[in-house]
């Protein structure tokens, strides 16, 4: 009997052994069940959560944001949260097991506006390199680097025919002129003898004088043609990002990295032009002028069109100017007709700076018909000849008379729209993603009936935590993360 008892207690051990075996790789196993069901409603909770991206900004802009203050302006992390949870709950509560959630929060978010804009500026640039392809982007930066580079020598150009002093050295002459005619009247006088009447000519014809009269008019007076009417809209410019104080996320390891290449920036500005309004396609929210914007920073269209008309004025008069100086014939009738008025005025050495003058006033008014007709929707050329030009010396003091009538398109020449891309390269990287985002702003602000919305609410990226507890026993804290790539 002894024997018989002795195998049943050991068999008693044994399976006491193999029962409690079979219980810890249960209990393990509805542990590992029980973590695999917190991941996935983590994952679930934050899909759904980012599901709720502001439509607006992606029907008008294709860029993912959530706005994490429900359209009211501050974030509100805790109703972001809540909201998470919420899509959480249901999938903690499937199965047999007992999950309860005891804590959490975010450990880290990235707003659209953090570090100047990187989410907006990123974003912007993933897309037109998946719109683009990599034979549109060597083809528009081939394109763009050509034209870059010659319209920064015609602004140079132009720069140093405006401070040449050209019209400054004629003032000089002219006033020695007046002078020596008042001081040779007055010493004639005083000697009593009667002064000798010249022999009566036609005196030639000075435009200097009808382009300096000219040069005090209001710039947009002269340069936009009949017909296009000017945007007066304004805003308040403390109010929009570039403005304001931001709200700023916490810092988040999302793998976002700025791409700086001057291919990036390119697609950026592309972006830009294809997006914002401008004085040929004005916007229907915020500004008209929004391109412009970028360029003039001003809080309304009619600074920061005045301001890019002066910029093209410029550049215009760089290219004009060149074009003179190279043109042996155009500098010849400048001459011949400087001689005449060098004569007139009774001091033929003066010629030379009298000739300068004209080709300055020639250039400037050349340019204003250019201008006109970029801002008509016309084209001009980068580089002109003398076949490109458009205005005759003898028509010089007639200008006013004749805006419209000689100015022409160029079929291979720029348009308006070419040069606000060339204009926008010239402008700082964190000042143009500044100025984008005020005018994506006040975009849906206006169109999107969303008068409190802000971009430093919108949230690009997060990383959630949450302490779930497993049937009573164990307590486990997940932590996930999602962005908007």
């Amino acid at each position: 009997m002894a024997r018989r008892g002795s195998i049943t207690v050991f068999l008693s051990l044994i399976l006491s052994l193999m029962v409690s075996l079979v219980c810890a790789g249960i209990t393990s196993v509805r542990i590992a069940a029980a973590r695999v069901q917190i991941l996935n409603g983590m994952d679930i909770g934050l899909y759904s959560l980012f599901g709720q991206y502001d439509r607006k900004l992606l029907e008008e802009y294709d860029l993912f944001a959530l706005d994490g203050s429900g359209g009211g302006g501050e974030v509100k992390l805790a109703t972001v949260y809540d909201n998470l949870i919420s899509y959480m709950e249901p999938v903690l509560k499937q199965n047999s097991q007992k999950l309860s959630l005891k804590g959490g929060g975010f450990t880290g978010y990235r707003l659209l506006t953090d570090e100047s804009g990187m989410a907006f500026y990123q974003q912007i640039v993933n897309y037109m390199k998946e719109t683009l392809g990599s034979q549109g982007i060597q083809l528009l930066l081939g394109k763009m680097q050509e034209r870059e580079n010659k319209v920064k020598d015609a602004e140079e150009e132009g720069r140093r025919a405006e401070s040449g002093g050209a019209l400054e050295s004629y003032d000089t002459v002219v006033n020695q002129a007046e002078q020596a005619s008042k001081e040779a009247a007055a010493e004639k006088e005083n000697s009593g003898e009667v002064p000798a009447q010249p022999p009566v000519a036609q005196p030639a014809e000075n435009p200097i004088a009808v382009i300096r009269r000219i040069m005090k008019m209001g710039l947009l007076e002269l340069v936009i043609p009949s017909g296009n009417e000017i945007s007066s809209k304004e805003t308040d410019a403390r109010s929009l990002v570039s403005g304001r104080v931001l709200q700023t996320g916490l810092p988040i390891p999302d793998g976002l990295e700025n791409d700086d290449s001057y291919a990036a920036k390119l697609l950026f500005q592309q972006y830009l032009m294809s997006r914002l309004g401008n004085f040929r396609k004005p916007s229907g929210g915020g500004l008209s002028y929004q391109v412009e914007y970028i360029l003039g920073g001003k809080s309304a269209d009619t600074d920061n069109l005045k301001a890019v008309a002066k910029k093209l004025l410029l550049v215009r008069e760089g290219v004009n100017f060149a074009c003179l100086a190279a043109d042996s014939t155009k500098r010849a009738q400048a001459e011949a007709l400087a001689l005449a008025i060098a004569s007139g005025f009774l001091i033929p050495p003066a010629a030379s700076a009298i000739t300068a003058a004209l080709l300055f006033c020639w250039s400037f008014a050349e340019s204003i018909l250019d201008v006109r007709e970029l801002f008509d929707g016309g084209k001009v050329p980068l580089v002109k000849n003398g076949t490109d030009w458009q205005l005759s010396l003898e028509n010089l003091p007639h200008l006013l008379e004749g805006l419209d009538s000689v100015r022409r398109s160029s079929e291979n020449g720029m348009s308006y729209e070419d040069y606000l891309q060339i204009f926008l390269m010239t402008v700082g990287k964190e000042k143009k993603v500044m100025r984008a985002m005020d005018m994506v702003e006040l975009s849906v602000r206006t169109i999107g009936g969303k008068p409190d919305f802000k971009l430093d609410s919108c949230i690009t990226s997060i990383e959630a935590s949450a302490d779930v507890e497993v049937n009573k026993m164990k307590t486990f804290t997940v932590t996930r993360q999602y962005c908007y790539e």
